[in-house]
């Protein structure tokens, strides 16, 4: 089967299944409104795929009794007694991170280019962010 394009909001609502079974099936599903274009895209084939392309390149120090994270070039950092808590506060940083990001960050010219990043955290369980900081396969 070919792509799916809709040239209106309204076709693509007529066609809401045929839309979302693109998708599913990996092909390519598009959606025009006004002068943009937008993507429908299944959400674990994105999440997968950020997930190679935004890798987490964390770096975990044992210090001071404890242990630290933190991802070179972000402002994000946890600590905690071990190194899966360390991990675990991570997530919970992260999430933060990606919160503030929607909130105003995302118009801020030294966070504007994390959009995958906080797509990939938006999209993942919090296991599979465990597993994407410690680097385990997707």
């Amino acid at each position: 089967m070919a792509a799916v394009h809709y040239e209106s909001y309204t076709q693509a609502r007529a066609h809401l299944k045929d839309l979302l079974d693109a998708a599913d099936e990996g092909r390519v599903a598009t959606v025009r409104r006004d002068s943009g274009r937008s993507a429908v895209v299944d959400v674990e084939r994105l999440r997968r795929y950020l997930s190679l392309v935004c890798p987490s390149k964390a770096e975990v120090v044992a210090e001071a009794g404890g242990w630290s994270v933190f991802l070179p070039g972000l402002p994000l950092a946890a600590d905690g007694a071990t190194f899966d808590e360390a991990i675990g506060e991570m997530v919970q940083v992260l999430r933060e991170y990606a919160e503030d990001w929607q909130d105003r960050l995302r118009v801020a010219p030294n966070h504007a280019e994390n959009w995958g990043l906080v797509q990939l955290i938006a999209l993942s369980e919090d296991g599979q962010l465990r597993d994407w900081l410690v680097g385990a396969p997707q």
